[in-house]
Formats: C-alpha cells, structure tokens, sequence
C-alpha cells in the first residue's frame, strides 16, 4: 500500500509518500480502505512537528487520527461487519488484541494516528468495537469530518452545557470547525437563540449563513455590549469556547447570565485567560472543560449530517501524496474548512 509517513519531526517534507507493507486484521479486527481522512492542526500538523512529544509518537510513524472508508477485509472472529459496508473510526482504541464483544479490555489504550498507524494510507487496521456505521447518504469526505467535530461539540452542547430549546448561546471562535459545527447543533437540533462571534466581518457572514441568528464581529464591535443588546440585558445561558482567547473570553464571559454555563474542550489560543471572580459566583456560573466524546452519540452526529441538520466545512480534498502539502496549507492558512486526504484519489 502506499502511505504518508513521518521520518522523523520537523517541516512539511518530513511526511514521505512511499510503498509500505499492507496491514492485515488481527483477531478481532477489520481492514478499513480509506477513503477520507482529516488533517488536524494539533493532532497531526503540531505532532509533526515535534511540539507534542509528550504523547509518544514515534517516528517513523503513519499520522492520521480519523478515517472513513470500506471495510476491505475482516480478522479471525468478526461478525458484525462484511466487507463493503461504509465505516468510519476514530479516537482512543485497545492496543492489543482484543474480541470485538470485550467489555472490561484492561490492557493499553491510545488513539490511532498517535500510538498505533493512522489513517494516512490506504488501509488501516482497527478493533471491530470501535468502528462506527455510515449511513449510505453520507460521503466519505463529509464523514470524516462529522467524525472529528461533532460528536465533541455535540457532548459539550448536549450532554455537558445541557443547552436548552429557547436558550441563548454564545458559540466563541465560530468560524472554525468546532465552532461551525457548534453552531448547527445549536440551532438545527436543538432549536436555541444562537449569537456566533468571529474575528472579522466576512467570517461572522459565515456564520450567518450556517445559521446563527446573530453575529458579531469583535474586531471592530463592543462583544458584550453587543451581546448584552441582543438579549435585552440577560445575558447568554451558554458560552461554548474552545479558543481560550485571552482578549477576548473575559468579555463574553461577562455576557454569561444567571446560572449560566461555560464548555471548553480546547485552549488554542491561551491557555492563560483571566476571569471575573465576582461574576462567576454573583451569576452562579459553572465552568466545565470536557475533551472527546461519548460513543453513543456517534449514531446520532452522522444521522444528522445525512439529514443535512450538520453541513460540515471542508475547504480542500486532496490525494493523499499530497500530505505535505495539506499540512503546509493549515501552517499557512487559518480560514473556515477542514482539509481532507483521499487515498482513492491519482
């Protein structure tokens, strides 16, 4: 097969496109051909280059942290898939082998692309209890995607902020992925009052244009008076960040109102943020950091993505020999997309 591998940390070059051996499924696992599979700016564009040495990558290693394909071939003892059902797999897995109806597995656990192969090749090997069902609707390139953002903005929405139909939420860094995703949730699904923020006019647009019922551009607009107006003086329910901004977030988190809750699963732009002490207990609000997802919430992303509730971002598809390049144009270009490798792709 061919993959893109990481020689060793450094520039975009450093991931080399090259023949390398075909996995086979151990017991217990099946053999995805992949059709799609992200590139992240933590997980795979700051992997490589050295600046997160503490997860154990080593080179030379195939990143990748997400994958969407066909189920290509089936290992010793799986019978809950068949060869061309559409899959897609993500997120921290066993590391050993492992039956694919094991409930109290253990051993080693780490996510694929970090500490077993990832999805930067035409195939990869995965335990059959951690792969997740397409609907047929849903393509590979939007899956992948919805795989990465939505069940994380959907847990920090749903399951943590516990964000209510009729409720104001503040979606901070909307523009980005988990922002726009964050913002679809909110209004498609849920049915709340959405104010989306971005860092100039034409992003906050964007937003518009995703759904929000309001956008503010805090370049150039008052970010609390704003919000402030927007909700005759209440204030918001919900400030779903994942920016950390450290200009920035100590205004919105005075537009928080009465018993208000904030959700984070990322500091991208801090991490040090500082806050009103006074506000936070005057207005009872309850902070909540919370990486990841819960797995029973991953029907339900991809069913609304294939509904069209979801419309994912993606700002380029490119073929998979052009790795370097992907991960050159996120170092270069922070606008609204995702960027996706596609192997099947010349």
């Amino acid at each position: 097969m061919k993959a893109s591998v990481l020689q060793h940390f450094g520039p975009p070059d450093v991931l080399v496109y090259q023949d390398m051996p075909d996995p086979e499924p151990r017991s217990g696992e099946i053999r995805i051909k992949v059709h799609a599979a992200t590139v992240n700016r933590v997980l795979d564009v700051a992997v490589r280059r050295g600046e997160q040495r503490h997860r154990g990558v080593q080179p030379p290693f195939i990143l990748g942290v997400d994958c969407a394909g066909i189920v290509d071939k089936i290992g010793a003892g799986v019978t809950r898939w068949k060869i061309g059902d559409h899959v897609a797999a993500a997120g921290t897995m066993p590391l050993d082998v492992i039956a694919e109806d094991e409930k109290n597995y253990t051993g080693p656990k780490g996510m694929m692309g970090i500490k077993r192969q990832g999805g930067f090749a035409d195939y990869v090997c995965v335990p059959s209890l951690v792969v997740n069902a397409l609907p047929l609707n849903l393509s590979f390139h939007e899956a992948a995607v919805v795989m990465r953002h939505c069940p994380t903005a959907w847990n920090l929405l749903v399951n943590i902020a516990k964000l209510q139909k009729d409720e104001w939420v503040l979606i901070m860094g909307a523009s980005g992925n988990l922002g726009s995703v964050g913002i679809q949730i909110a209004r498609n699904v849920i049915g709340a009052n959405v104010i989306a923020t971005a860092g100039s006019r034409a992003r906050a647009d964007q937003c518009l244009a995703l759904g929000a019922h309001h956008a503010i551009d805090y370049s150039t607009q008052d970010l609390l008076a704003e919000v402030m107006k927007i909700t005759g003086g209440k204030g918001v329910d919900v400030l779903y960040d994942n920016i950390a901004n450290p200009k920035i977030l100590p205004q919105a988190f005075h537009a928080i109102g009465m018993n208000g809750r904030l959700v984070t699963a990322g500091a991208h732009g801090g991490p040090d943020v500082t806050i009103d002490f006074f506000h936070l207990y005057d207005k009872r609000i309850t902070i909540r950091g919370m990486p990841g997802f819960r797995e029973a919430d991953l029907p339900t992303c991809f069913q609304a993505a294939a509904d069209g509730k979801i419309k994912v971002q993606i700002a380029h598809v490119l073929p998979l020999s052009q790795a370097a390049k992907a991960h050159a144009l996120m170092e270069s270009d922070s606008g609204m997309g995702k960027i996706v490798l596609d192997p099947t792709l010349g």
